[in-house]
């Protein structure tokens, strides 16, 4: 994950830096920093990346650096035979 992309990911989720940083169990001022380019340990950006996919955050590299949120899985519906239903 790069900086630019865990700044995406929090834009994409509606999330302050204050809230990701509380999710991840981290300070907002780590945060801050690994969003401005400043390096950070491996073990603090993967616990950050692990608590954005958690939320539904998929990055990408395919034309560059993104993201996108996952699409929800569709469960399909079954008929009380048990036999999944059309729709």
């Amino acid at each position: 994950m790069m900086p630019i992309q865990c700044k995406m990911a929090r834009t994409a989720l509606g999330l302050g830096v204050r809230e990701l940083a509380k999710m991840a169990d981290k300070s907002p001022t780590t945060i801050a920093k690994f969003e401005r380019g400043e390096e950070l340990r491996p073990t603090t950006i993967d616990d950050i990346r692990r608590v954005l996919e958690k939320a539904g955050v998929e990055f990408t590299t395919r034309g560059g650096p993104g993201v996108r949120l996952a699409r929800p899985r569709r469960k399909k519906l079954q008929s009380r035979s048990g036999a999944p239903s059309a729709g």
